[in-house]
């Protein structure tokens, strides 16, 4: 597990070294050749906003900044789950997921997993193949997704008043690596991922500003990369 940790942290910075080269550091933090558009932009302007929905007596965090197979998930599931077992409802709980670094997958639409290949980029098997995914399993889990049917996926957390988001900085850098691997324009498949994001996902200027956000409201942090 220590060597796919010190595995993902040398290619993801593989791929910041790869985006500089390419175009800049400045290019690599705002593909769109150093304009990015206009709503993305206001979006992570009001990231700070978004973070005055944690409620409750009870708040985590929990880092999801590797697949982990799906665990940054499954934690958030459980909080709520044992919180509620020890007569907690959810209006006093907030589980938030911060998917960050190759975990940033889990934010993305099938169609984004499909088209760029993303189980075979973020090492992502398919739970019911074995195969590199070529979809999200872990938003709107099908039977056997997770290793017990009772968990809930993204989907259905959100709709209890969990909260995820994604890392916009690790979306770029993959962006980045995905496109020279595919010999495509980076601002294209940055596009690309930044429509593709979950509906109730928000997307956050980097994955540690999230965390640092989240503990100074009161968020007990967890680290759920593997």
């Amino acid at each position: 597990m220590k060597d796919q940790n010190s595995n993902s942290r040398r290619n993801f910075i593989e791929k910041i070294a790869l985006g500089s080269a390419v175009g800049g550091l400045a290019g690599l933090a705002n593909p769109a050749l150093g304009n990015p558009a206009k709503d993305s932009e206001t979006s992570l302007h009001e990231a700070d906003e978004w973070f005055k929905n944690i409620k409750g007596t009870h708040r985590v965090v929990y880092d999801g900044s590797t697949p982990h197979d799906g665990f940054a998930i499954i934690w958030n599931w459980v909080f709520y789950l044992t919180n509620n077992q020890t007569d907690s409802p959810d209006s006093d709980i907030t589980a938030m997921t911060v998917l960050r670094h190759s975990g940033v997958g889990f934010a993305l639409e099938d169609w984004v997993w499909a088209k760029y290949k993303l189980g075979e980029a973020l090492d992502v098997q398919d739970p019911a193949t074995g195969n590199p995914s070529l979809r999200n399993p872990y938003y709107d889990p099908k039977p056997g997704d997770f290793p017990m049917p009772q968990i809930q996926g993204i989907k259905d957390l959100i709709g209890r008043g969990a909260m995820f988001c994604v890392c916009d900085l690790a979306l770029q850098v993959n962006s980045a690596g995905i496109a020279a691997k595919m010999n495509m324009k980076t601002e294209d498949v940055y596009a690309d991922m930044v429509k593709g994001v979950l509906p109730g996902v928000n997307r956050v200027p980097s994955g540690v500003w999230a965390l640092g956000r989240a503990q100074e409201h009161g968020c007990a942090y967890i680290f759920a990369g593997g």
